[in-house]
């Protein structure tokens, strides 16, 4: 393989040096009104490289642009209006096998016949225009470039200030101390489930994203104090954008990996009406890297497949019809009962027991977007979800053989048997008024059905008994009836006093029929413009949850649901931040922000449980009787440093400072189970051209992460010892810390373009320094009660990745 890795290589640099001197490519798109959504004629479009117009175009009155015969490599994309502020795109990457298409949206100022000039590079502005503050957009282009983050964007999003990103096996997001599971996941205007393979329920995480970063145009990502268009989260949102497909030409990508193969496609349905389709498909499996003796923490093998596509048909009057479906498939079989040593554990695998493990996901979803009026719009969707979990245990008894000193199995039996499907109907309605270049308004509705089967069976064994057949089961989930309704109106009205200083004021309500428990949630934002490169924010508001669906359902031996009228978790938002931009490519960013929780399910007796420690591990939960009495606290302050992709590198350091506390049933205060205390990241890349034209590409990159070990709570050997499982000691809940995590991640790529083909051979090493960061304690016997696990060790991840379209060109 590292002969066939070098040879290719060696061949790419040389047809990239005969063929790359002549390949040009478009470079299109729309221009639409920030607020109303609608095109706008008469844009001055630029292409400039350096400082010399490449190409210029003005846009057609559906908004469209089109730049053509632009040199591939990097160029600067310019678009200016009288009424608007100036937008700039610096280094657009321009690849032979693709078309850049973009989608621009354009802010009005409120002086109508100045044309705004902005003051450096407006990189990682939302593209909702509510969203004042503690919110960041990103770009596939930044996905690719970040090293480590697999082309997952849950991971790529770790790289953010007030993100903490420590569990290698996990994507689970811990915004600001959070619990993962108080993060929203929507897709163009629908929320969906828990997006990422490997899934369990009550969590929102996973080993590895269904969503596939080409399938995203820009997108947000939110960290507090959101608008009151997002309700039911207390931690965070991931608003993410599907792109809507070439409409001009078949493009497609194919690309094969130490992960598995996948292939991406996009292209017209229609040339006369502009309708398009996009799709990818995945198919992966670790086998390959087992089979090479790749540590990946278990030698169980991961296998997954994903599908997700969008169909995009323009109506009269502007109107749009989009249909769009997300589809995944993961399973893992871990196996004990074929293990021969006593010492011989898989870090993932359950003690003395096999399990094999189903999880999908599927989604579908329409969405038609009506143009009201040249300064309205609405947007109405409708999605089917289902998100599946099947699991079964059998429990491994053997003993080990005086002899040759193996383990031999002396039977085996059913221990744990659970089944969910959760399905879902979403319903959402929005309507955006951009009421004067000064004032919008928008409202709407969102309405979530849920109809859930869970059945759950677990087999009481007791500590000393006869046999097998004296073992009991218990059913703590036993569900399949019932619909179940959470509405979510709001209402929020941005208002510009003048060209420095606007407001956001929003109002989100939230009604639950399960409980019949209701909730009203101001929301408020302002932001002063002080100079034209600096400016300061504050956000706050209210916030709630509801907990995973499933809790409501558990239930006693006599089929009582004792935790059915539990209340939304509840939450207070306070967020300030300061932003300046300089030297048009340098960011800083730093924002201080306070959350108190409360209404947090936590013990009827004295304890230190609390809801909130859960969410982030490949186990449910399953907690006896709670109540509503807990209380929470984050708090801490975020740093951002960033250099723009410009001058061929860019840089990003992020770090933060935050404290996390929870208090139990007891009415003590503790460490949560996501308190590191701290993190920080640095990553960057530098890209050197390469050939006569110096088109082609070579990328370096990398990515450090330090932060504060996980959270953990010691065994209490006595009473682990008579239960033969592991039990916390209550008292010390997350009192101690692991040492700090550390990791080195080295991402490697050539990129070379000929007439209609884009070729990228890479490879991404994960913890180059081998670095040994803890995972958690594992319970092994009662004379040795704990052993420390440790997560992924040094991961080589190699790809090679062809662009190409297919047709003629039309000019």
């Amino acid at each position: 393989m590292r002969k066939a890795f070098y040879l290719y290589t060696l061949l790419l640099f040389y047809f990239s040096d005969t063929t790359a001197q002549s390949v040009t490519q478009t470079v299109r798109g729309s221009i639409v009104d920030k607020e109303s959504n609608q095109p706008l004629e008469g844009v001055n479009v630029y292409a400039l490289k350096d400082s010399t117009i490449l190409q210029t175009s003005i846009t057609t009155a559906d908004g469209a642009f089109r730049l053509e015969k632009i040199p591939v490599g990097r160029v600067n994309v310019a678009a200016t209006l009288i009424g608007y502020k100036r937008v700039y795109i610096p280094n657009l990457l321009v690849n032979a096998g693709k078309e850049a298409v973009l989608n621009v949206e354009m802010e009005s100022s409120v002086e109508t016949m100045k044309e705004v000039e902005i003051s450096g590079v407006r990189k990682g502005e939302t593209i909702n225009e509510m969203a004042v503050l503690s919110a960041r957009a990103f770009s596939v282009e930044e996905t690719e470039r970040y090293a480590g983050s697999r082309g997952d964007p849950a991971r790529m999003a770790s790289n953010y200030a007030g993100v903490s990103g420590t569990d290698d096996s996990r994507n689970d997001l811990v915004i600001r101390g959070n619990s993962p599971f108080g993060v929203l996941y929507r897709v163009d205007n629908v929320v969906i489930p828990n997006p990422n393979h490997f899934a369990v329920a009550g969590a929102t995480g996973g080993s590895v994203g269904i969503l596939n970063n080409r399938m995203l145009t820009t997108s947000d990502f939110l960290t507090g104090a959101f608008p009151a268009e997002f309700g039911n989260a207390v931690a965070g949102v991931f608003d993410i954008r599907l792109k809507n497909g070439n409409n001009e030409r078949h493009e497609f990508t194919a690309q094969l990996g130490m992960l598995g193969a996948e292939v991406f496609g996009e292209g017209p349905l229609s040339k006369k009406d502009k309708s398009s389709y996009i799709f990818n498909y995945r198919y992966a499996t670790l086998e390959g890297l087992v089979k090479l003796g790749i540590d990946i923490g278990t030698e169980a093998i991961p296998k997954y497949q994903d599908l997700q596509f969008k169909m995009n048909f323009p109506m009269k009057n502007g109107d749009k019809l989009s249909v769009f479906g997300i589809g995944g498939w993961s399973q893992i079989n871990f196996i004990t009962s074929n293990r021969l040593k006593p010492e011989e554990r898989d870090i993932y695998a359950s003690k003395d027991l096999d399990e094999y493990f189903r999880a999908a996901l599927g989604m579908l979803g329409v969405t038609y977007t009506h143009r009201v009026n040249d300064h309205e719009y609405s947007k109405t969707s409708f999605a089917l979800s289902t998100q599946y979990n099947k699991n079964n245990f059998y429990r491994v008894i053997r003993h080990v053989d005086s002899t040759t000193g193996n383990f031999v199995v002396d039977t085996m039996y059913r221990k744990l048997s659970y089944f969910f499907v959760n399905t879902r109907y979403t319903l959402s309605y929005l309507r955006n008024n951009k009421i004067s270049n000064r004032s919008s308004i928008r409202y709407g509705i969102t309405s979530e059905m849920y109809q859930p089967h869970f059945v759950d069976s677990n087999l009481l064994e007791p500590a000393i008994t006869a046999s097998v057949s004296d073992y009991t089961w218990r059913k703590r989930l036993n569900i399949n009836s019932g619909i179940h309704l959470l509405l979510q109106p709001f209402v929020q009205w941005k208002y510009a006093i003048n060209e420095k200083l606007s407001t956001v004021v929003g109002l989100h309500g939230q009604y639950f029929t399960l409980n019949h428990r209701f909730s009203l949630e101001p929301r408020f934002s302002i932001k002063w413009q002080f100079k034209p490169n600096q400016s300061l924010a504050f956000g706050t508001g209210l916030h709630s949850q509801i907990l995973p669906v499933y809790q409501y359902f558990l239930q006693d031996d006599n089929g009582y649901r004792y935790n059915r009228k539990l209340d939304y978790m509840r939450s207070f938002h306070a967020v300030l931040g300061y932003d300046v931009f300089f030297k048009k490519d340098i960011r800083i960013k730093a924002e201080i922000y306070f959350q108190l929780l409360w209404s947090l399910p936590v013990d009827t007796f004295a304890s230190s449980y609390n809801m909130l420690n859960e969410g982030s591990g490949f186990d449910r939960f399953f907690p006896s009787k709670l109540q509503s009495k807990g209380l929470g606290r984050n708090m801490g302050i975020e740093v951002t440093l960033e250099k723009f992709f410009t001058h061929n590198w860019f840089l990003l350091f992020s770090g933060s400072v935050y404290d996390s506390r929870l208090q139990g049933g007891n009415g003590k205060w503790y460490n949560s189970s996501f308190n590191g205390q701290y993190i920080l990241n640095l990553l960057g890349t530098k890209e050197f051209k390469w050939g006569k034209k110096r088109l082609n590409t070579i990328g370096i990159g990398g990515k450090i992460t330090f932060g504060g070990g996980q959270r953990y709570t010691p065994y209490d050997t006595t009473l682990s010892q008579l239960y033969e499982d592991p039990v916390p000691t209550d008292s010390l809940r997350n009192q101690f810390q692991f040492k700090p995590y550390f990791r080195f991640d080295v991402k490697l790529n050539y990129r070379c373009n000929t007439k209609r083909f884009t070729h990228e051979v890479g490879i991404d090493l994960v913890n180059v320094t081998f670095q040994k960061n803890i995972l958690r304690l594992q319970y092994v016997n009662p004379q040795n009660p704990a052993n420390e696990v440790y997560q992924l060790g040094f991961l080589p991840l190699f790809y090679y990745r062809l662009d190409f379209w297919i047709g003629k060109k039309q000019w």
